[in-house]
């Protein structure tokens, strides 16, 4: 298939390409990530624009962008840290579930503090004792005349300590493995929520937690969509996660790509700059090679889900091989960069550290093949 933007979808990649140079820039990523701040300042300017409603229904004050024109913005917001893209992303989705099912009263709360950036959502999916087999969860959400009272322990739920958080908590309300489970709005400030920020290598500015629910009571109307219907909601939701992830690893990579190159151009040695060494040619050569195929597969996946086609294999083989060619292309650029990639200013080691964890979040790559095998009949 051609994968040529459209003249609309071009000028909307270098809109955002400037916006990301000129709004965001290199120190502003670098300060947050060393910091572990959230990018307060840059998050309001994109809800300034009205692109965090992208994935939002015109009749709900949102642009209702295709899953080409998101995976453009996607790509984008990752151009100089993944973890800066998935500070945007993370609330998108949530927002997403509560315009296409959440009641009339869910949309009209959460939906405009969201567009002006105001309300922020973390999904908690993820346990101690259940990660990739997410089915397995424990953390229940018991009825109690018109309330739920919730229990039970979460962790890696990332920006769920943020001001003005709104958790989307993925509970057991029922025995069956994927009918009995639910997916329950819980503010981040209720009696019984107890949020402790973990201290990881990635996930820096966004910041990811662990959420210890005791007793936690929450209205029944607090409640997305149908009782039971938790997991398919999460399925509509990791389908749009995993094709934004991988357009984010896509243009993660690409910066890591040009960062290598223009230091093997600028970095002599023995007489010569390191880019006419045959062994750092080479790599990045293939690196370029990977990247423009990991873009094809995004936007193969994307252009299928803008024509409402079922891409639950094309977006696993997108996200898969896309996180595992931005990890490849930053593991090269820190042997090219030496011992300068382990100092900040260069900002390699930024990518490293979270192309690592791409291959785990979202889905682990065994996950993702093992999804992708599936689709193939095997």
């Amino acid at each position: 298939m051609d994968f040529r933007f459209t003249d609309e979808q071009q000028l909307w990649r270098d809109t955002l390409d400037a916006f990301m140079e000129r709004e965001v820039g290199r120190d502003y990523t670098r300060k947050h990530d060393e910091s572990r701040e959230f990018p307060e300042e840059a998050y309001r300017k994109i809800a300034d624009r009205g692109w965090l409603g992208l994935l939002i229904p015109e009749e709900h004050g949102g642009l209702a962008a295709d899953p080409v024109m998101y995976a453009i913005f996607c790509e984008a917001m990752a151009k100089f840290s993944l973890d800066f893209a998935a500070a945007v992303m993370t609330s998108m989705f949530t927002a997403t579930n509560i315009a296409h099912h959440g009641t009339v009263e869910q949309r009209e709360r959460h939906l405009p503090g969201f567009l002006r950036g105001d309300v922020k959502f973390s999904v908690s999916i993820t346990e101690p004792g259940a990660g990739s087999d997410a089915a397995g969860l424990q953390t229940k959400a018991v009825a109690d005349g018109d309330h739920f009272v919730l229990n039970g322990n979460k962790v890696f739920c990332s920006g769920a300590h943020l001001p003005g958080t709104v958790i989307t908590v993925l509970a057991r309300t029922g025995p069956d493995r994927h009918k009995g489970l639910s997916l329950i709005l819980v503010p981040n400030t209720e009696p019984g929520v107890d949020i402790r920020k973990l201290n990881t290598i990635v996930r820096r500015s966004l910041g990811t937690t662990e959420i210890f629910l005791t007793d936690v009571r929450v209205p029944k109307e607090n409640l997305i969509g149908e009782t039971g219907g938790g997991w398919a909601y999460i399925g509509e939701h990791l389908e749009y996660e995993r094709l934004g992830l991988a357009a984010s690893y896509v243009g993660n990579a690409r910066t890591a790509l040009d960062d290598t190159v223009s230091y093997t151009k600028g970095r002599t040695q023995f007489g010569r700059p390191l880019s006419s060494f045959q062994v750092l040619k080479h790599r990045m050569a293939q690196d370029e090679c990977e990247i423009r195929a990991a873009r094809l597969l995004v936007y193969d996946a994307a252009t299928r889900m803008a024509r409402g086609e079922r891409a639950l294999k094309e977006v696993s083989m997108a996200k898969v091989f896309a996180s595992e060619v931005a990890f490849r292309t930053a593991f090269n650029g820190m042997q090219a960069l030496g011992g300068y990639a382990q100092l900040p200013e260069y900002d390699m080691e930024r990518y490293f550290r979270e192309a690592k964890h791409a291959m785990v979040g979202g889905g682990t790559s065994e996950i993702q093949r093992s999804i992708i095998a599936k689709e193939m009949g095997l």
